[in-house]
């Protein structure tokens, strides 16, 4: 990104920031959750000409803004996708599969209101007579064009069912829904990218960071106040305060990528969440740009906290796909994190960490703030100071500056210095349970969503921020 559009990034988030601590002023707090939309309890027809929300289509709090028209030579043309549902009848009367063509969240409400549909009248099937549109039947901001919006009937063509078509369709999961024709009711989604938010981006609970002392515990133990690992912005290695998690949830399955090092490194996050690279064998850590990990490709290089407490690049071997429960995501005070032993972002969805760090500052100030209050920041002095008393170990420094001091592990705290064991052994480690001591977290129990704050930068970030900075 050029200084003076990033100066002009910041200059627009400023005016988020103070929107924010405006609404902080007056009392906003987490609630049920920003984006997130009541269901109607009764399953009752949805009257002629209304619709849900009871706002414009192109409303932030409905399916969002125009993105721009996608055609089949745009690149963008990868986001759509085919829905080969035979329990969907497409009409597609340009016989050139037009109509099966959407985006990915898209199919999902299409594919749910399918079985609702299904379940509701059986013998009855879905029916869309229009979806992504390519030869310009529609208005100029109509979401067709990207691929986000659908016109749908009963496969029997019966009006009378149509309004309760449409309650379907609003309890399938579309953000906005219209009961526009006596024909046809029309649906529309959210794009892709902006929904992101609601899985947010992410660590597994498995994963592991290290504590103060040297011990190790894994994101699914990990708490407000711990202190773990980091790099500071002058590039030296600190222990960062866990002030919060953005997103905390033990229950959700997710689809990770893995990053695998030469060194043995297994790095698993989710596609959408930002990891240092460089292309080449780079040696100063600011060479190391923050991108989503779905660009990170083998050859590239990432940095690790070495056996030797130093940091180091490590080149990536192979980059995977696995499944797996719970998703973590630790803000620290630096805003990065060492996560099993690889350098990362507490930020995802914005490839910007320095504007994310900068926008996420009102927030960390205002926790940091608390901690110390509750005597949080007092603790840990004591325990640094305990720790230079116990270990007297040298700090150690790199050619490029980037220290770290050596220490012994503190009583009680588990410490594996066998990086091979903690690797081969990653994929075991049970979900929600503290691998230290071998038992239940009980203050997990409760699952978590994304954090408000999160949610709400990322809704004013749409209007001041070009689409292209989230993740597609």
């Amino acid at each position: 990104m050029k200084v003076s559009s990033w100066w002009e990034s910041l200059a627009r988030l400023g005016l988020l920031a103070i929107f924010t601590w405006s609404s902080l002023v007056q009392g906003c707090g987490p609630g049920p959750g920003y984006g997130n939309r009541p269901r109607p309890r009764k399953l009752t027809p949805m009257p002629y000409k209304t619709s849900f929300p009871k706002l414009s289509e192109n409303n932030l709090g409905a399916s969002g803004r125009v993105e721009g028209k996608i055609t089949r030579n745009s690149e963008r043309f990868n986001e759509l996708v085919c829905n080969y549902n035979t329990d969907i009848i497409f009409k597609d009367e340009e016989k050139t599969l037009a109509d099966r063509f959407m985006t990915k969240r898209c199919k999902d409400c299409l594919n749910k209101l399918a079985i609702a549909v299904m379940n509701h009248w059986p013998g009855t099937k879905l029916r869309v007579t229009e979806a992504w549109d390519e030869d310009g039947h529609h208005p100029p901001d109509s979401l067709h064009y990207e691929g986000r919006a659908v016109d749908i009937t009963t496969s029997d063509r019966i009006p009378d069912k149509y309004g309760m078509l449409a309650q379907l369709a609003v309890e399938a999961g579309f953000d906005f829904v219209y009961y526009e024709s006596k024909y046809h009711v029309h649906c529309s989604v959210k794009a892709d990218h902006s929904v992101a938010v609601e899985k947010g981006g992410c660590f597994p609970g498995w994963a592991r960071v290290t504590l103060a002392g040297g011990g190790q515990k894994t994101l699914a133990s990990l708490g407000p106040g711990d202190r773990v690992l980091a790099l500071s912005g002058s590039g030296h290695i600190v222990l960062s305060r866990v002030l919060l998690f953005l997103h905390q949830d033990h229950e959700s399955r997710s689809t990770f990528l893995v990053l695998a090092t030469k060194d043995g490194r297994r790095l698993a996050l989710t596609p959408h969440h930002l990891v240092f690279l460089a292309p080449h064998h780079k040696l100063h850590y600011s060479e190391y740009k923050a991108q989503f990990a779905s660009r990170a490709k083998p050859g590239d290089y990432v940095l690790v906290h070495g056996a030797d407490g130093r940091v180091q690049p490590s080149r990536i071997t192979s980059v995977s796909q696995e499944e797996g429960m719970g998703v973590y995501a630790p803000l620290t005070e630096h805003g990065t994190l060492f996560v099993d032993g690889v350098l990362a972002s507490s930020y995802a969805l914005i490839e910007d960490h320095r504007l994310a760090h900068w926008a996420f500052g009102p927030l960390r100030l205002l926790l940091s703030f608390t901690q110390l209050v509750r005597g949080e920041g007092t603790l840990g002095a004591q325990v640094t100071e305990a720790e230079r008393e116990h270990t007297k170990k040298p700090t150690h420094c790199n050619t490029q500056h980037i220290c770290v001091n050596q220490t012994l592990s503190s009583p009680g705290v588990y410490v594996n210095t066998n990086t091979s064991d903690r690797q081969s052994s990653w994929a075991a480690v049970p979900i929600n349970r503290d691998i230290e001591g071998g038992h239940c977290d009980s203050v997990r129990e409760k699952v978590l969503s994304v954090h408000w704050y999160a949610r709400l930068l990322h809704r004013l970030g749409q209007f001041f921020l070009d689409p292209k900075t989230f993740h597609h």
